[in-house]
């Protein structure tokens, strides 16, 4: 996004703005609460540095009825006492990596209080738990003292854990955007309340949908793991092993689990047990426990002595090799599953790749011991000692640096103190040590003045290594009359450059999107309120058509951003007309081209941060290395050989595979090194787009560069030459199987010679006839690099729903599917057939390919869809819902594509029992139509006879009813002149009337004797 340029609304001498500033639209995701905001410069004026914020949800915050906001895990206190920090130790943080929006805390003395923050310590709220504080103290609790001091705190992404004495709790935060319903605590919950915890153990990374945390016990239960597991909010502890206890399991009186590390991709516990053995001393051993199969296994007993490495920076340890008199004290696991690498600590220092063979690094002191460490799990680790020493690893390496306190770090806080930098003082104590974005960084509580501060300060360890390389690597030599320093410089190459990067997107699987600000009809180019509205419903329209393009049936243009400007691209050049000539709407101006999908991005000279990788895919660049300047030996391509190489380290070589090769370019004294990674394509099954994925890891690294080459940035020295990648080995994120409707309509018509939709069209849906056969295709989609392609691999079609009308669609059972759909089906109930013979390896379903044979549409008897009556007079229809998997039947992809779309089928044929009853009625009718036909046409003339003269005497009756009342009208007329002229009148009238009826009646019975005689 760019940023909108506001004039602020203060008053102001100046003509045209005293101070400004930027804004951008939020934009939030459904399903996430961890948010990063990188923001950059344009490149345009002075140089502003790129920054970084966390803007994440905190779920422990509420409003009140007054708009404050208040935690709902306990009071807010805001006094931060020196007590609660000054001459405390150092605890480690602990939470979920790249997924925890709130980390917690604890270990300050005396107080149930834990520091909390959402933004990684830039601010902080120091909060007093609302925990009821028991005890519980019994035989078989050994604990025998209390305290209110929080000991081991855990942040997941959605619920904090705490351990107080022997108790765990844990609280639920709200999060509606991550939960279906709003599954917040109300209060904290304590779990395993008869049990003894003695302590918390962190699992850093989430697995298969759920986030885990380990509680190691004490008294009656000693020798178990509760394991606990967190999904969708909800918690659940489980006892292991299920069926005896470890020390059982491996055949000993007396253990106790000192520490565990799970392992997701194995499945399986590591576990440190302490063995103590009544005739020996007490001893340790690293116990496997699979979850699966509830197996236990002793992979390595650690030796009761630390080895005598005799000078050496690290020593095999093989149980040939001498010991000193030092006993090894482990206290602690840690284990990065990106490469392998465990790591067992105490006054000592064990690393192993296979949790089996070990090597012991002499660099670290044995008079020291360790009390945690801090891995950054891109290859850095920080090692915190009890006496709140700093030492540094670089994993691939076994050189241990001492970074706290040293001479460099002196020499550093003295620079620092000159510049008056408000990060130091005088008398600081550390309170945690942890890793952001690759680079470690300390929370550190000052005393400057007599007041107190806790501050976040990052620890220069590029620096504190160049120091400690130049200072023990220098001479004195004698020019002229004076001395002159000269170093050494280790670093075998002077220039190093990453070439020939692929488009990163493909690898690093992130959508992304481009989006400016509307154009505003103002003179200084500032934004209104209105405008700034403007933006953000823009910016969140085009975030609902991206989750609104995850749709079965797959539009024409493979782009979320088509469906906004399909219809108004026409009218582009109008709306610009109108925005040139400032007579814009709102005077605000829209730019379609300003708002789409990123499908090109660059690679910026850099590794990714991540790599996915598909079943066979291939990443591949190069690296190109200048060669230090020195004597030749032996001509200039062998020296240029022998001083520069690279090597490729592999976490899982039985999984993927990396070849180099390499290109001297003798009169520019470099090496060109080609490196191709690729999968080898059976370390992984078909999984979920983006799920389940395999963790694995990449070291470029070139030889005798670890520690000793930097490069100077503007930002700082960078280390060279050790270059740690994760791969992801799987489904890669934002691929999806799709209908290609589009394709689907033109091939049908092809094949059918026809095309013969619904009466009722419906774009989004289009109809398929029932006697037609049906040709399906399919895309494989890819939302992050726009590619859209025929599907070209196997899959199996099920019919798993249906219904005549949208809304009257039905689940179908397992056992249904198997009868609809299988061509093994003895019960006539199949749906469809087909003409491939290719079925699974059970012969339950058919295996179709974008080359089938097509379907052809039978709904038998039994099937759902026979004898669908119509409810109009159009043909019957059905809507099938069908769900099409390639699962178990592909082999050219490790993702298991599964789409459920809903097909539209018109023209189903009536049931032969219907049919022939419409056939009977439809007779019956008809042959009943024909006779009234005939007899109507055998009785037509009497018919018209026996109407003519009920005609004839209707009007006879109507014209004798109309002349006897005009008769009467005149005799009253008349009969007031005489009563002789009445009488007279009256009788030669009755005669004529008379004389009349009977001429009337003559007529008409000539006129029946002519009729009868015609």
């Amino acid at each position: 996004m760019e940023a909108a340029p506001f004039r602020s609304r203060e008053r102001c001498n100046a003509e045209e703005v005293c101070l400004m500033s930027w804004y951008t639209p939020m934009p939030i995701k459904n399903g996430s609460v961890v948010m990063r905001v990188d923001v950059s410069s344009n490149g345009l004026g002075p140089f502003i540095p790129n920054k970084r914020f966390q803007v994440n949800i905190n779920g422990f915050l509420e409003r009140q009825r007054d708009n404050t906001l208040q935690f709902t895990v306990g009071n807010e206190l805001f006094n931060l006492l020196p007590r609660y920090f000054v001459n405390v130790p150092s605890r480690p943080l602990w939470y979920t990596v790249d997924q925890t929006p709130v980390f917690i805390l604890g270990g300050i003395p005396e107080e149930k209080a834990i520091l909390l923050t959402d933004t990684n310590f830039k601010d902080f709220f120091l909060v007093e738990l609302s925990i009821d504080s028991c005890w519980v103290g019994s035989f078989y609790c050994p604990q025998t003292s209390f305290t209110a001091t929080i000991y081991d705190a855990i942040a997941t992404e959605s619920t904090l854990f705490i351990r107080q004495n022997q108790l765990i709790y844990y609280f639920t935060g709200t999060y509606t955007t991550l939960h279906e319903s709003n599954r917040g605590s109300e209060r904290w919950v304590r779990v395993l309340a008869n049990e003894c915890i003695k302590k918390l153990c962190p699992v850093h990374f989430h697995s298969n949908g759920s986030e885990y945390v380990m509680a190691l016990t004490t008294g009656k239960h000693e020798g178990y793991v509760h394991f606990g597991t967190i999904t969708d909010g909800r918690v659940s502890f489980e006892l292991l092993p299920r069926q005896r206890s470890v020390c059982n399991g491996i055949l000993v009186v007396n253990c106790s689990i000192t520490w565990a590390v799970f392992v997701a991709g194995d499945y399986n516990l590591l576990l440190l047990v302490e063995i103590e053995d009544p005739s020996t001393r007490k001893y340790f051993q690293v116990v496997s426990y699979d979850l699966v199969s509830d197996y236990l296994a002793v992979l390595y007993t650690i030796p009761e002595f630390i080895p005598d490495a005799r000078g050496l920076e690290f020593l095999m340890v093989l149980g040939t090799e001498s010991y000193t008199n030092f006993p090894m004290v482990p206290k602690g696991m840690s284990y990065n599953p990106y490469n392998n690498l465990l790591f067992i600590w105490g006054n000592f220092l064990l690393q192993s790749y296979n949790s089996e063979n070990f090597i012991y690094l002499a660099d670290f002191p044995k008079e020291l011991s360790i009390k945690y460490l801090v891995n950054s799990f891109y290859g850095d680790t920080a090692i915190v000692t009890e006496t709140e020493e700093v030492w540094y690893l670089l994993e691939g390496s076994y050189q241990v640096y001492k970074l706290f306190p040293s001479k460099g770090w002196e020499v550093h806080v003295s620079l620092q103190v000159m510049q008056q930098s408000s990060l130091y003082a005088p008398n600081e104590t550390m309170v945690t040590l942890f890793y952001e974005d690759n680079r470690l960084y300390q929370l550190v509580y000052l005393i400057d003045n007599q007041q107190g501060r806790l501050v976040k300060r990052l620890v220069p360890v590029e620096q504190l290594l160049m120091y400690q390389q130049i200072s023990n690597d220098y001479l004195l030599e004698q020019q002229g009359s004076h001395l002159t320093l000269s170093f050494t410089n280790f670093c075998p190459f002077t220039v190093m450059r990453l070439r020939d990067l692929p488009n990163p997107q493909i690898y690093t699987r992130q959508e992304r999107y481009r989006a400016q600000p509307p154009r505003v009809l103002e003179p200084g180019g500032f934004h209104s309120d209105n405008s700034l509205a403007v933006y953000q419903g823009l910016v969140y329209y085009l975030l609902w058509l991206h989750s609104k393009y995850d749709k079965p049936y797959a539009d024409p243009v493979h782009d979320p951003t088509w469906r906004w400007w399909k219809n108004k691209k026409q009218d582009q050049d109008y709306y610009f007309y109108l925005a040139s000539n400032w007579r814009s709407a709102g005077r605000v101006h829209v730019d379609m081209a300003s708002y789409e999908k990123i499908y090109d991005l660059k690679a910026e000279n850099e590794l990714p941060e991540r790599i996915f990788l598909d079943k066979g895919t291939r990443y591949r660049f190069s690296v190109f290395l200048t060669a230090r300047e020195s004597e030749p030996l032996h001509g200039p391509s062998f020296q240029v050989q022998s001083k520069v190489g690279l090597a490729v380290v592999l976490a899982d070589p039985e999984c993927i595979e990396a070849v180099v090769k390499e290109k001297v370019l003798v009169n520019r004294n470099s090496v060109l090194f080609w490196v191709t990674l690729s999968d080898k394509r059976f370390c992984f099954d078909q999984g979920i787009s983006g799920h389940h994925l395999m963790k694995t890891s990449m070291l470029v690294k070139v030889v005798g560069s670890s520690g000793h080459c930097f490069q100077n940035t503007h930002q700082g020295p960078r280390m060279q030459g050790n270059l740690m990648v994760p791969v992801l080995i799987g489904c890669p994120p934002g691929k999806r199987l799709a209908f290609d409707i589009t394709y689907t309509l033109e091939y049908n018509r092809l094949q059918n010679k026809h095309y013969f939709d619904c009466v009722h069209v419906d774009p989004e849906m289009p109809c398929f006839l029932f006697r037609d056969m049906f040709y399906p295709f399919f895309l494989i989609q890819d939302l992050v690099t726009g590619d859209s392609g025929s599907f070209q691999g196997s899959y199996v079609l099920k019919v798993v729903g249906g219904g005549p009308t949208l809304d009257t669609i039905r689940e179908y059972s397992e056992e249904d599917i198997y009868r609809f759909n299988s061509p093994l089906d003895k019960t006539g109930s199949l749906i469809w057939t087909t003409r491939n013979t290719t079925t699974t390896e059970d012969s339950a379903f058919n295996i179709l390919s974008h080359n089938s044979l097509g379907i052809e549409w039978l709904c038998m008897e039994s099937s759902p869809c026979h004898d669908t009556i119509p409810h109009s007079i159009f043909a019957s229809e059905f809507f099938f819902k069908v769900l099409v998997s390639n699962r178990g039947v592909d082999k050219s992809t490790y993702c298991d594509y599964q789409l459920t779309f809903q097909l539209h089928i018109h023209g189903l044929p009536l049931s032969a029992r219907r049919a022939f009853l419409i056939l009977k009625v439809s007779a019956s009718l008809f042959v009943g139509l024909v006779i009234l036909y005939v007899i109507s046409c055998l009785l037509s003339p009497y018919v018209v006879k026996v109407c003519n003269v009920l005609c004839w005497k209707i009007n006879n009756i109507i014209a004798w009813e109309s002349y006897t009342y005009s008769i009467a009208s005149d005799t009253r007329a008349f009969s007031n002149t005489s009563g002789t002229k009445s009488g007279e009148s009256s009788g030669g009238t009755s005669r004529v009337v008379s004389k009349v009826a009977e001429e009337n009646k003559t007529d008409t019975k000539e006129t029946l004797r002519k009729k009868s005689i015609s």
